[in-house]
């Protein structure tokens, strides 16, 4: 009798891996936790929406002790202004039923999110997230609006801000930029650019003819976003109106709260491979996974998922992620974002970014690194993103980034780059960037802008083991094993708090997982040889 040898049983980090892999094959939406700011425009634009009390509930569990909703250093604006408009418009409405919270909680939320605004957030700083140009002022006129109609007899503490008019210095929020965009979709249809904020272009949530017929349902969704598809379906739509099911599918996902940008599938895919890919784990990645981003490439490049504008930094990761795993594209359609000195990320936009042009850097540098005959027709292009990068590293080391609140992941993203393709020329900036790291390094062995995070603390940890900078053997091994030590002592995916830029700040979950599963490997053996010192 033929004897078959046995199989060798995964290790459990790759176990996890193809765990991972199997669930982001399975997932067409790609796992992102829920958002303050789009659960607050459907409280606002969708009662008649599944779950409407547990989005009430959900936005008053969610509010900060100093009455803000959201992270410090002005990302509460977007998320307080949401809030705060929402629970005046459910306030005031007259025809919602027993409320779940009672109305006193409303409105003591309410009071609280009126009064973090003019205690500071409306003062600035204003973070660039995604169409803050838009989304914030538009948000302030509709606050005012529903301040003017209130009375002294509203609930609880609301009625002292009866009257009042919210004002902000900031030059984000004069909505001049608003103001022209919403004349231009009197004329034309909405850019594709811009249907992600549906809802803080259009005037009352069903804003004439125009905007909608620039931005089309794909999928049941407007622009990949809760809030903007809500916008575009109106009050009282048709239950059988593209964008329903959409609604309800996404809410019921999370009880009830929705994500600020959903489906994120060609994003995760391809960061969760190209995690996976820098682990030196053993896996196998699923063909599913690997035909689904082929499918969405066109000569335009891809976006983050089908319904968004095609962009350079998913483009640049699925090339990437597809090349390391044995499916090499000719990385032209990324020829399109090329400007001058660098890549922009879409073909109009405000502020490059960093991150973006690291991911660049790896799709071409890996490319020409496969294809050799190809070094000739991007050569120039590398040395100029190596450039750019080099030009752009703050003074402390760090990089900051226009998609992320965290210099984290920024810096990890530029120094992971430049120590691959930057040539010897960005041998310092590297080491700055690695001792950076040690020094920022928390007490618990964690990183972490606003305090120690999964996240943060990963993309440390794979910086300091796949940058091995000379000189510091022994202190780069104990930092990353203390970084380890800290991603063992405490995750929960379902607390990972947001940092990546949308409207609002978001934490996709499975990214972040693989992030960590990635850290972990690269650094296990100097965790477990540490003994937690």
């Amino acid at each position: 009798m033929l004897e078959v040898p046995a199989q060798p049983t995964p290790a459990p980090r790759e176990a996890e891996a193809a765990a991972l892999l199997a669930a982001t094959v399975a997932d067409p939406w790609g796992l992102v936790a829920p958002s303050v700011y789009d659960t607050a425009r459907l409280v606002s634009l969708a009662p008649w929406l599944d779950g409407h009390r547990e989005r009430l509930g959900y936005l008053v569990k969610e509010q900060n002790q100093d009455g803000s909703w959201g992270a410090p250093d002005g990302y509460g604006l977007v998320p307080t202004l949401s809030a705060v408009e929402a629970l005046l418009t459910e306030l005031a409405r007259t025809d919602s039923g027993a409320p779940h919270p009672p109305h006193d909680d409303l409105a003591a939320a309410c009071a609280g999110g009126l009064g973090a605004l003019q205690d500071g957030l409306l003062a600035g700083p204003v973070p660039d997230t995604i169409g803050v140009e838009f989304v914030a002022p538009s948000l302030l006129a509709d606050i005012n609006t529903r301040l003017a109609a209130l009375t002294e007899q509203a609930p609880g503490k609301l009625g002292a801000w009866s009257g009042t008019t919210l004002t902000s210095p900031a030059p984000d929020l004069d909505g001049a930029l608003l103001a022209g965009v919403r004349e231009m979709t009197e004329q034309a249809p909405l850019p594709e650019k811009l249907w992600h904020t549906l809802e803080a272009i259009t005037r009352d949530g069903t804003r004439g003819a125009r905007p909608h017929e620039g931005a089309p349902p794909h999928n049941g969704s407007v622009g990949c976003s809760p809030a903007a598809t809500a916008a575009w379906l109106g009050a009282s739509p048709d239950p059988a109106a593209p964008g329903v099911a959409y609604l309800r599918d996404v809410q019921a996902r999370f009880g009830g709260p929705v994500p600020s940008i959903t489906p994120i599938v060609y994003f995760e895919q391809a960061w969760v491979l190209n995690s996976l890919a820098a682990s030196g784990l053993r896996y196998e990645a699923p063909a599913a996974l690997l035909d689904s981003l082929e499918a969405g490439l066109t000569d335009e490049g891809i976006a983050a998922a089908p319904g968004l504008p095609s962009d350079s930094d998913d483009t640049a990761a699925v090339l990437f992620a597809l090349a390391q795993h044995g499916r090499t594209h000719r990385p032209d359609s990324l020829m399109h974002f090329r400007r001058d000195g660098y890549f922009s990320c879409f073909g109009v936009e405000r502020t490059p970014s960093t991150s973006t042009n690291a991911h660049i850097l790896e799709a071409l540098g890996h490319h020409v690194t496969v294809r050799p005959d190809d070094a000739g027709r991007y050569g120039a292009e590398i040395r100029m993103i190596s450039d750019w990068l080099l030009d752009n590293q703050l003074p402390d080391g760090s990089w900051m980034d226009k998609w992320h609140a965290s210099p984290y992941y920024a810096t990890a993203c530029c120094a992971l780059a430049l120590a691959e393709f930057g040539g010897p020329s960005a041998r310092a900036a590297v080491d700055r960037a690695a001792a950076w790291a040690l020094e920022t390094q928390r007490a618990d062995g964690s990183w972490g802008r606003w305090q120690g995070t999964t996240e943060e603390t990963a993309y440390m940890v794979q910086l300091l083991m796949r940058t091995r900078t000379p000189g510091s053997p022994g202190t780069v091994a104990r930092s990353a094993a203390r970084g380890c030590d800290a991603l063992l002592a405490h995750d929960d995916p379902a607390s990972y708090p947001g940092l990546w830029h949308d409207k609002d700040i978001y934490a996709p979950v499975t990214v972040i997982r693989a992030a960590r599963l990635a850290a972990l490997a690269l650094g296990g053996a100097e965790s477990a040889a540490s003994g937690g010192a």
